[in-house]
C-alpha cells in the first residue's frame, strides 16, 4: 500500500464503497501480517516504494503459497515478484493464479477471496532462465526513463532476465542488450545510441568482468556491475569478477554481489524513480 492507495482506500471508506468493518480488516495487517513462519511487511511499499519481494531459495513450495496468498488478499494494486523459485514452487502458486502453461502467460485468479478483491484478470509469468515468478496486476511505469540491461556473454543471461523481471516488475521501461563482451567490442559499438538514451544501466559480467568499465567509460549515466559465477577455475565463482569491478577506474560504476540480478534491477529502479 503506497499513498495513492492510501488516498484511494480513504476515499473509498467516505463514499461507501468500502465498509467501515472491510477497512478495519485491511489496516489489521499493517504495519506486517504474522503467518508464524514469516511476517509479511505490508507497509513496505509505503515505505520504500516497492512491495516485498519473495525470496523463494529455502522456503517449501507451501510456505511460498501462502505467503503470495496473503499478498494477493491484502492488496490489489501491486505485482508480486519471487525469485530464485522452481517448478515446484511455480506449481504451487499457480493453485493460486491459474495458468496454461509456465512461462509469459495470461491467467485469472482461481483464488475467491483474491478474485473479490482485484475484480479482475491476472497476469503471471514464470521466467525458467531467471527462475522468476511475476503476478502483474498492474502494467504502469513509474520510472522516469529507461533502465537497459547489457551482459558480456549468453552464459551472463540468467543473472540478466533476473534484473529485467525485477525491475519491469517495479514499474520501470527496460529493454536488453546481450552478448557484447569485450572480446568482441564492435559488437557494444553498434548498441551506443541505447546506451546513451538509457537512464540507468545494469551490466552484467563473469571472467574477469571488464565490461562495466568499458560501458561506464562511455555513458553518463549510473552503470550498476554485476559479476556473475560464469568462468573457469580462476574466477573462483565470480570473485575475480567481482573484485575486477569493485577496482573499475569508471567513476560512475557501483557493483552489487555475485549473481545478484534481483538487487541490481531494485537498485535501478529505485534511481529510475528518483
Amino acid at each position: 500500500m503506497d499513498e495513492r492507495d492510501i488516498r484511494l482506500f480513504l476515499d473509498a471508506v467516505k463514499s461507501g464503497q468500502l465498509s467501515t468493518e472491510d477497512a478495519l480488516e485491511r489496516l489489521r495487517h499493517l504495519p506486517f501480517q504474522d503467518l508464524g513462519f514469516a511476517k509479511i511487511d505490508h507497509h513496505r511499499a509505503l515505505r520504500q516504494g516497492y512491495p516485498e519481494v519473495i525470496f523463494a531459495r529455502g522456503k517449501t513450495p507451501k510456505q511460498v503459497r501462502e505467503i503470495v496468498a496473503e499478498m494477493l488478499r491484502a492488496d490489489a494494486s501491486h505485482n508480486i515478484l519471487v525469485t530464485r523459485a522452481d517448478e515446484k514452487v511455480f506449481r504451487a502458486v499457480r493453485q493460486l493464479v491459474r495458468s496454461p502453461s509456465s512461462r509469459n502467460a495470461g491467467v485469472k485468479s482461481a483464488s475467491k477471496a483474491a478474485a473479490s478483491r482485484t475484480k479482475k484478470s491476472l497476469n503471471a509469468e514464470f521466467n525458467e532462465l531467471s527462475r522468476t515468478i511475476a503476478i502483474h496486476r498492474t502494467r504502469a511505469v513509474f520510472g522516469k526513463g529507461l533502465i537497459l540491461v547489457v551482459t558480456a556473454g549468453t552464459s551472463d543471461i540468467p543473472v540478466a532476465e533476473e534484473a529485467l523481471v525485477t525491475a519491469r516488475a517495479m514499474g520501470n521501461r527496460v529493454e536488453a542488450v546481450y552478448d557484447v563482451g569485450v572480446a568482441g567490442l564492435h559488437r557494444l559499438l553498434e548498441h551506443r545510441p541505447k546506451l546513451r538514451e538509457a537512464r540507468v544501466i545494469v551490466c552484467v559480467a563473469g571472467m574477469e568482468g571488464a565490461l562495466p568499465s568499458v560501458v561506464g567509460g562511455m555513458v553518463a549515466a549510473p552503470v550498476i556491475a554485476v559479476p556473475t559465477s560464469t568462468g573457469y577455475g580462476a574466477s573462483f565463482g565470480g570473485l575475480t569478477a567481482l573484485l575486477g569491478m569493485l577496482n573499475s577506474c569508471a567513476s560512475n560504476v557501483s557493483v552489487v554481489n555475485i549473481d545478484n540480478g534481483f538487487g541490481a534491477g531494485c537498485v535501478a529502479s529505485v534511481i529510475n524513480r528518483a
